[in-house]
């Protein structure tokens, strides 16, 4: 957080609990004991990174590794999904080579389909995010990932055609690239299978100082049927507190 300093864990769950929320996200499996004490669960759990990806056949031993601990102990924990991505056409300097996108996106597709099975039979599912690549800034956008577009994304989910490997709708990385929110998610409804929200532009709390309406988002996410998680996944410009005490009510649209 770039204002004071970090919560750790302890106060985070916390802070999760006493707001009414049912989950975090990305914590440490080593942390989850925390998570318990809370009454929370990981509902989005790590496993390769964003940078060495699915898309590269060099980085297939890494995923497929990563994602089979992540699987294990997800499942393990009856938590519902592991985190994935396609991953940067170029890697040249993180040890890979360069692929080309149409390359990128069938080597994804069969990837997946060789992890999909485990997946499947641990009743985990694997959630592939959008990132954008129009911010260059740390952490708010990613320039070289090659699932960009959330079409492209659903693409390779489509193609796989697994009820194992689904959509993680990052409304902020959609919003910067796409648009069309709401329309969108009723076009891959059936995909949906994990979301996040943040402020556009920048990546900061949901207020009014942003232009994405948070409360209609939510509402068509209602609407269609979605019945999983949302995680706010944001970089606080003020009382970190107050803007995730904001959020929720933001999305508390029952």
């Amino acid at each position: 957080m770039n204002n004071g300093p970090r919560w750790d864990i302890e106060t985070l769950a916390a802070h999760a609990e006493d707001l009414g929320c049912k989950s975090l996200e990305l914590v440490d499996h080593s942390d989850w004991d925390v998570l318990l004490r809370h009454g929370l669960i990981c509902a989005a759990t790590k496993s390769h990174t964003f940078v060495r990806g699915m898309n590269n056949r060099a980085h297939w031993d890494e995923c497929h590794t990563k994602l089979r601990e992540a699987i294990a102990v997800t499942s393990a924990a009856g938590y519902p999904n592991v985190m994935t991505f396609t991953g940067f056409l170029d890697t040249t300097s993180d040890g890979g080579s360069r692929v080309e996108p149409d390359e990128g996106i069938a080597n994804c597709v069969e990837g997946y389909k060789q992890i999909v099975g485990l997946a499947e039979r641990s009743n985990v599912q694997l959630i592939l995010e959008p990132l954008n690549t129009r911010d260059p800034a740390p952490m708010k956008g990613h320039p070289g990932y090659q699932g960009d577009h959330v079409d492209e994304c659903v693409e390779i989910i489509r193609r796989v055609g697994s009820p194992a490997l689904r959509l993680l709708f990052d409304v902020y990385h959609v919003q910067v690239m796409d648009g069309d929110l709401i329309r969108r998610i009723g076009q891959d409804a059936e995909l949906i299978g994990h979301v996040q929200i943040a402020g556009c532009p920048g990546r900061g709390g949901i207020g009014s100082d942003q232009e994405i309406n948070y409360a209609a988002v939510i509402r068509a996410l209602v609407r269609v049927g979605y019945s999983g998680y949302v995680g706010h996944e944001w970089i606080p410009t003020g009382d970190a507190l107050e803007q995730l005490d904001e959020a929720v009510g933001i999305c508390d649209v029952g």
